[in-house]
């Protein structure tokens, strides 16, 4: 059973940067792999996934430009770098490992799920 375990997550200031990985264990991560933000009165967003090969990827809008999603396929490892963080990019992140639409909505229909790191952006 592969299983997801995010990291990275913090509090920061407005302005500051974050990158957050999602490491996969129990198998190989022959799958694209989705980040997600649960917000405090919101619900989950989609917010960038990556594709199986790293040939493409997709940003939600309010993040393009700012975050950059990667992987490292030999280690497993998929990373999400945050830049340039504001207050409304508080909240916890969690990847997943299914599909990735290569434009659009990046819905949570996804096949394994991690626990979600906390991101915090406050002065």
């Amino acid at each position: 059973q592969l299983q997801l375990v995010e990291s990275g997550g913090g509090l920061v200031q407005p302005g500051g940067s974050l990158i957050l990985s999602c490491t996969a264990s129990g198998g190989h991560l022959d799958y694209a792999v989705a980040w997600y933000r649960q917000s405090p009165g919101k619900g989950r967003e989609g917010i960038s996934c990556i594709s199986r090969s790293g040939a493409y990827t997709n940003y939600k809008s309010s993040v393009e430009g700012r975050f950059s999603v990667s992987r490292d396929n030999a280690e497993n490892i998929v990373y999400l770098r945050m830049n340039s963080l504001t207050v409304e990019d508080t909240g916890n992140y969690t990847c997943a490992a299914g599909g990735c639409p290569q434009t659009g909505p990046i819905a949570p229909m996804q096949s394994y799920w991690g626990q979600g790191t906390q991101v915090t952006v406050s002065s």
